[in-house]
């Protein structure tokens, strides 16, 4: 048996060739270890189609390390089960005695206080490196928090801009002028208007074996598995990174918050599930973008708004769920307790857009981040959802989902359960706003147009009844202050319409555990 100096132990997410870990890792001395713990797909019953990347990108992965001369003990669920990663690292230990262990640090808080235990339960020596991979070390952002009340995102990002010179011009301004283009990134889809299809990849041998045993072997998982067409490998990701920077930047700025039947993913990138597991490198990616806007490939406001998802969101909330700490997971600011409707797991529901939102996520592990903020999550808001189940489902049914980027966006930007600390008012909007983005409307049962009688919109009498219910904890909100002077101006009558009409809505979502809808698919 090969004596080995060092384990280095690369988990699921740290798919990326140039790992801290690895960068001074020497085929003749270390061995790599890599796991598949049943528990780590199970925790929450994420989507297959998640399940599957993972597994096959992790399988790549470590044929790619092999072809390196690395020697792998690999602990995959099908022939080598093993409970958690601890487990398979004792393992690897009884069998090769190896004195020290190098990892680099996980994204969550649940899988470092795993690691955390390894030094003391197995007497080596751990190393625990920074994920050099994001732009910003943690320490930055605990610098940026130091002694602000508000935490928001627009200030770290321009520090950020400023730090790698991404848009940047020479004398330290921004290019175009501004630091981002919002105003121009809230087009509705022309009716003419067919976006191109996003590049998808056939499975290979690899990935085919667990599609076909997925459903099998993860019972409780949720989602299909028939449209599954990600990249598993570093090679296919990069194909797809280009794909969408010829093909769908251009127009992903105009059209990045529209929705639209015609399709699912609009001009999205969908390359977020790679960078979330290393394949690709987030600076690498806004450098692509960057360099399209520079060559006249794309406008400044697709180029931007696209590189403050990456460089400004992604990087926001690593550092703010770090900076956070654990009891983040705990904040409930409304007290959120209504358990999770029955349509959230099949998507059979009446709304037009919450049947295409959750729909669409169930059958390709995707939705974009307007169906996440201001359809599902502006519903789960309104009708005050448990914000725990919240918070566990987006995490299950998204395949970019892990909880250091999931967490914040879901209890801090679509459920405001933190109290401001990351938004400055809630994401709350009514059916217009709906109707104004998208054309679920045109063929819903309900109209966005009106606020009380059979067929209104329920978004908009649960609007007016989320304000209502919440003044106490919202009516000192300057961003709030029309929508409160515009209840104070309703007639009683109106007022008393609107609360009545929501609390028969949600008076039936608590009697119906398969949804909303009586015997006859009729809310009223």
């Amino acid at each position: 048996m090969t004596a080995f100096s060092t384990i280095r132990f690369v988990l699921g997410d740290q798919l990326s060739p140039n790992l801290s870990s690895l960068q001074d890792a020497n085929p003749k001395t270390d061995l790599i270890v890599m796991a598949e713990p049943f528990a780590e797909a199970t925790y929450v019953p994420h989507h297959r189609q998640k399940i599957v990347l993972i597994l096959s990108a992790m399988r790549h992965f470590a044929d790619e390390l092999r072809s390196k001369g690395f020697k792998i003990d690999y602990f995959d669920y099908q022939t080598r089960p093993t409970k958690s990663f601890t487990d398979a690292l004792h393992t690897a230990i009884d069998r090769h005695k190896v004195p020290k262990l190098v990892i680099t640090e996980p994204g969550e808080w649940r899988v470092l206080d795993e690691i955390n235990t390894w030094a003391s339960e197995f007497g080596l020596d751990l190393e625990i490196r920074p994920d050099d991979r994001f732009f910003a070390p943690l320490s930055a952002f605990d610098n940026f928090a130091k002694d602000r009340k508000e935490l928001r995102m627009e200030y770290f990002y321009r520090g950020l801009r400023r730090q790698t010179g991404i848009l940047m011009e020479p004398d330290g301004k921004p290019v175009g002028g501004q630091w981002n283009f919002d105003h121009d990134n809230r087009k509705r889809l022309p009716d003419g208007t067919n976006p191109p299809a996003p590049k998808t990849f056939p499975p290979d041998a690899i990935t085919r074996t667990l599609l076909e045993r997925v459903t099998d072997d993860f019972p409780d998982a949720l989602g299909a598995v028939a449209s599954f067409g990600w990249a598993a490998t570093r090679q296919d990701a990069l194909a797809a990174l280009d794909h969408f920077i010829t093909t769908r930047l251009p127009h992903f700025g105009d059209y990045q918050d529209a929705m639209t039947t015609k399709s699912a993913t609009v001009y999205h990138s969908l390359i977020s599930p790679y960078i979330n597991i290393g394949l690709l490198l987030p600076d690498e990616v806004c450098r692509a973008a960057e360099r399209a806007y520079y060559n006249g490939k794309a406008p400044l406001n697709a180029v931007e708004g696209f590189i403050r998802q990456i460089l400004g969101w992604r990087e926001y909330v690593r550092g703010l769920y770090w900076f956070m700490g654990r009891d983040y997971t705990s904040r409930n600011h409304f007290d959120a307790q209504r358990p999770l409707p029955a349509f959230f797991w099949d998507g059979d529901v009446s709304l037009n857009c919450l049947k295409h939102a959750i729909g669409e996520t169930l059958e390709h592990a995707y939705a974009h981040h307007i169906q996440r903020l201001m359809v599902i999550g502006n519903f789960a808001l309104l009708t005050g959802l448990s914000v725990k189940e919240v918070c566990d489902w987006y995490l299950a049914v998204y395949i970019d989902a892990f909880e250091w980027v999931e967490l914040p966006n879901t209890l801090g930007m679509a459920l405001y359960a933190d109290g401001g600390i990351m938004a400055s008012k809630p994401y709350a909007g009514s059916g217009k706003y709906i109707d104004r983005m998208s054309d679920y409307c045109a063929d819903c049962q309900y109209n966005p147009r009106k606020n009380t009688g059979s067929d209104a919109c329920p978004f908009n009498a649960l609007y007016w009844h989320f304000l209502d219910r919440n003044f106490d904890k919202l009516g000192n909100n300057p961003r709030l202050g029309m929508p409160y002077r515009n209840w104070a101006r309703m007639k009683d009558n109106d007022k008393r319409a609107l609360i009545a009409q929501a609390e028969t809505f949600l008076s039936k979502l608590d009697r119906d555990d398969t949804g909303f809808k009586d015997r006859q698919g009729q809310l009223f």
